[in-house]
């Protein structure tokens, strides 16, 4: 029994203390998944959603100094029903999710390693097993150290993990696993290759058979059924691949610019999922950015879900006039964990990419500005009934007079007569009324 002791709590200490780090090296976004819990949907507590980084940083930090109390053996009986009752609750709700399908990722260890609910809730199954274990053979976790050296270990343990918590809350995480991360094509991380595997669905049809309801599975075709049909389901058999990056873009109210944004250089972007919820001393501190990244000719625009409102009431308390544009607020929430955060594209790589609190080091040293592309500007010969003419004297006529019109655009006819007049037309409109 002493041998198992030990085999378990090396295990649950390691494993714990490698979950909670993992979370804790990124608590807005176990916060987030907390509020995916918390949601209507799910567990139905909306009243918690406020409370959720809260709750995340107190959760993971506990998790990582459980793990440290097994390892070190520090209050044997307090951290092995901790443990278990920590177990219990996780194991219902990873249960609970995974049954009902209502999330799709526990977030048990963050971006760095997705588990599917099925796979989270044996998971917790066997960390269950193993904590039963201990609990019943708890007499055989002894303190690795003495009194005094355990004491220490364990405060020591709980001191690094509240401040590191408080380092990556105040800066960004120390390591980066998403896709946005520095280093990372955002255009490359929106590809689906040719060869990714497709989603597999099995599809339920119900037809009346002789007045008796029958289901008829199938891939997708319609069945060859002798009935008369009631109605279809559908059920993802197999998920097919998804690009790391979904849901980015970057529009304005008239057009997608995203392509447009990602072939630039030198581009900075403000991120703020929410204007409304913008931390102050951030939005205090973009007024020198945007002098800073013009002045050594840089390209800046904004980021945000928040409505044109929002946008013009920041830009005129913060004395800014960058333009802001339209992305999914839970792809912002991704792409930087601070609000605003900052980055620098070249091309879609990802240069550079800081909290608003390390601003100041952003290294945005001075760039040759590139010549703007000269724009060519066109004149149209305007023709009516073969007889040159203006463009007033064509837009004045009665639509009920015209015939035809015809355009052209390219044409031995338009460098004869840019030739003949000594002026490069672009286009030739003609005109011809009816008789």
């Amino acid at each position: 029994m002493k041998a198992l002791v030990n085999i378990s709590r090396g295990l649950v200490g390691i494993l714990f203390i490698f979950s909670g780090f993992i979370k804790l090296n990124d608590p807005i976004g176990f916060s987030y998944k907390l509020q995916e819990y918390f949601s209507p949907d799910v567990l139905n507590i909306p009243f918690l959603e406020p409370y959720a980084l809260l709750i995340s940083v107190f959760v993971v930090v506990f998790e990582v100094v459980l793990g440290v109390f097994l390892l070190i053996g520090y209050k044997p009986k307090f951290t092995v029903w901790s443990l278990l009752l920590m177990i219990v609750f996780f194991t219902f709700l990873t249960f609970y999710a995974a049954y009902f399908e209502k999330v799709k990722d526990c977030g048990c260890f963050g971006d760095f390693i997705k588990l599917k609910p099925w796979e989270t809730f044996w998971k917790d199954v066997a960390l269950l097993v193993l904590i039963l274990i201990l609990f019943f053979g708890f007499k055989h976790i002894k303190p690795v150290f003495g009194k005094l050296p355990t004491t220490v270990l364990a405060l020591l343990g709980f001191i690094v993990s509240l401040w590191f918590g408080y380092h990556v809350l105040m800066h960004l995480p120390a390591i980066d696993f998403r896709a946005y991360a520095i280093g990372k094509n955002i255009k490359e991380g929106m590809t689906v290759p040719e060869d990714a595997p497709k989603p597999i669905q099995e599809y339920s049809w119900k037809f009346n058979v002789n007045g008796e309801e029958k289901v008829f599975k199938t891939s997708g075709s319609y069945p060859s059924v002798e009935g008369d049909f009631i109605s279809v389901e559908t059920k993802v058999i197999q998920e097919g691949y998804t690009p790391p990056v979904v849901d980015f873009s970057i529009e304005s109210n008239d057009e997608d610019l995203t392509t447009h944004f990602l072939e630039q250089d030198n581009l900075v972007v403000v991120v703020s999922y929410s204007l409304e919820k913008n931390e102050r001393e951030g939005a205090l501190k973009l007024k020198a950015l945007q002098d800073t990244v013009r002045k050594n000719n840089y390209q800046i625009i904004g980021l945000t879900a928040s409505g044109e409102e929002a946008k013009q009431r920041i830009n005129e308390a913060y004395n800014i006039d960058f333009e802001w544009y339209l992305c999914d607020e839970k792809a912002l929430k991704t792409v930087v964990r601070s609000n605003p955060g900052i980055l620098e594209l070249d091309k879609a790589t990802v240069k550079q990419k800081v909290h608003w609190n390390d601003i100041e080091d952003l290294n945005l040293p001075k760039v040759e500005r590139k010549p703007e592309p000269k724009k060519v500007e066109e004149i149209i010969a305007y023709f009516i009934n073969g007889e040159l003419s203006t463009k007033e004297d064509v837009e004045a006529i009665d639509s009920a007079k015209i015939e035809s019109v015809n355009v052209i655009k390219d044409s031995i006819q338009l460098k004869e007569l840019s030739s003949k007049n000594n002026t490069l037309y672009t286009g030739i409109i003609e005109v011809k009324l009816k008789d």
